[in-house]
């Protein structure tokens, strides 16, 4: 028998498939956009970041509510130290920078004064202070649940807001017990404040974009923050400073222009009788309501535009 050699067809060979190729014919991101799909953690457009946030508005009011109660849980005066904690540094300044610098005279009511300075100053330094820690501080929640980060940073600036109106009725007894009268001026702490915690906001979401990169800056901060704090004319009188050296033009305005400063000398005209107008620097309410849109807006779009890197790596 003659042998015979049976050759069999190769199979055939079925058509390449790319990774980027779906078995339908269309790529991944076409599939996605037909069954309305999205990428997960992806940043949203802003618009519909700013709906998300008001959304979840009563989020962020019972967030601050609580952290703020919790604040002082584990001690022993509890609540009371919301109150105890600025007097007491406005008692050591006024021992320090009062009487052994003699900064009080030519201060009319030093005492409210320096008590609003330091009241006011740490509203705004506490805010950005934990603004730098809002991210870094949260990342198990901000790992755990899908919301708008935004609502971190805003929510701690909300909790300082709380704890000053907690802390203005020391203030009011304060006031009142110097002699300084209740006049139709303090209708005025309701924009200034509005305007101080706008631009809080603002410099916390963008401390908070820092801080969830470089957690060491908080390290850094209590040292910005000092020098800040001495250049605010939080224990001494800007306007008197200015009236009685002769600085360069660029000091003048950099004093004057100063947003802490700028917010707590409205505070100071809005509660003290014996702070005047001619105290205030030139266009005081234009400083205002620019620093807190340039710092509010800005800061928001600017933490924003890194929405979706927060809480990875």
């Amino acid at each position: 028998m003659s042998s015979q050699v049976l050759h069999t067809p190769p199979p055939a060979t079925p058509p390449t498939q790319t990774r980027a190729q779906a078995p339908t014919g269309e790529s991944p991101e076409e599939l996605a956009a037909r069954y309305g799909l999205s990428v997960s953690g992806a940043r949203p457009s802003l618009p519909a970041y700013v709906r998300q946030l008001w959304a979840r508005r009563h989020f962020i009011t019972a967030f601050a509510t609580a952290k703020l109660t919790a604040q002082y849980s584990q001690a022993k005066l509890g609540q009371i130290w919301q109150v105890a904690n600025p007097l007491l540094n406005a008692a050591v300044y006024y021992f320090i920078f009062g009487v052994l610098m003699g900064t009080s005279r030519g201060v009319p009511d030093y005492i409210p004064f320096l008590v609003t300075g330091v009241f006011v100053w740490t509203f705004t330094q506490s805010s950005i202070m934990a603004g730098t820690r809002a991210i870094s501080g949260s990342l198990g929640l901000v790992r755990a649940l899908h919301f708008p980060r935004a609502a971190l940073p805003i929510s701690y600036a909300l909790q300082q807001l709380q704890q000053l109106l907690f802390s203005m009725a020391a203030l009011v007894v304060i006031l009142l017990a110097f002699g300084v009268p209740v006049t139709a001026s303090w209708v005025l702490i309701v924009p200034a404040l509005t305007l101080q915690f706008v631009f809080n906001a603002g410099v916390a979401m963008i401390m908070a974009r820092w801080g969830a990169k470089t957690p060491d800056i908080s390290q850094l901060m209590p040292f910005v923050l000092r020098t800040w704090m001495y250049m605010s004319g939080v224990m001494f009188s800007i306007s008197r400073v200015l009236d009685h050296n002769d600085l360069p033009h660029w000091l003048r305005i950099l004093l004057e222009s100063n947003p802490a400063a700028v917010y707590i000398d409205l505070m100071r005209f809005a509660l003290i009788d014996s702070f005047h107008a001619s105290q205030l620097p030139h266009h005081v309410w234009a400083y205002a309501l620019g620093w807190a849109l340039l710092a509010g807006v800005g800061g928001f779009i600017y933490f924003w535009k890194a929405e979706e890197t927060y809480g990875r790596g």
